[in-house]
């Protein structure tokens, strides 16, 4: 008589579970890429206006237009931390929250609870 053997199903894998640092430090990212492009807009615009009437040069357009760009990349960084995709693009968007200076506290956090988060991404 032959004896049937019966295997156990493999363990997956237990998800890790979803913390608050991913989310928290897509939020801060957001909010720093948010004010970024605000005050880029800003002195894009008085500098800009300033500066053509003063030198006839655009400079408010060379200090403005960066802040913007950084912005923006803050955003998207933030967005992909708080989906928990593509770590590195996250991470990305939390260290340029650093800029400019006086928001330079969200950037810190943002980086922190980032590569404490680190486990969540995909």
């Amino acid at each position: 008589m032959a004896t049937i053997q019966t295997s156990t199903p493999p363990e997956t894998p237990k998800p890790e579970p979803r913390t608050w640092k991913p989310t928290t430090a897509g939020i801060l990212t957001i909010i720093a890429g948010i004010l970024n492009v605000i005050v880029g807009i800003v002195i894009s615009a008085v500098a800009g206006a300033a500066s053509w009437f003063v030198l006839g040069i655009g400079v408010g357009a060379a200090i403005g237009v960066p802040l913007i760009i950084i912005g923006i990349l803050s955003i998207i960084g933030g967005i992909y931390a708080t989906q928990r995709r593509h770590w590195g693009l996250a991470l990305v968007g939390a260290i340029l929250a650093l800029f400019p200076p006086p928001i330079i506290v969200l950037g810190i956090l943002a980086i922190i609870f980032m590569t404490m988060g680190k486990k969540e991404f995909a």
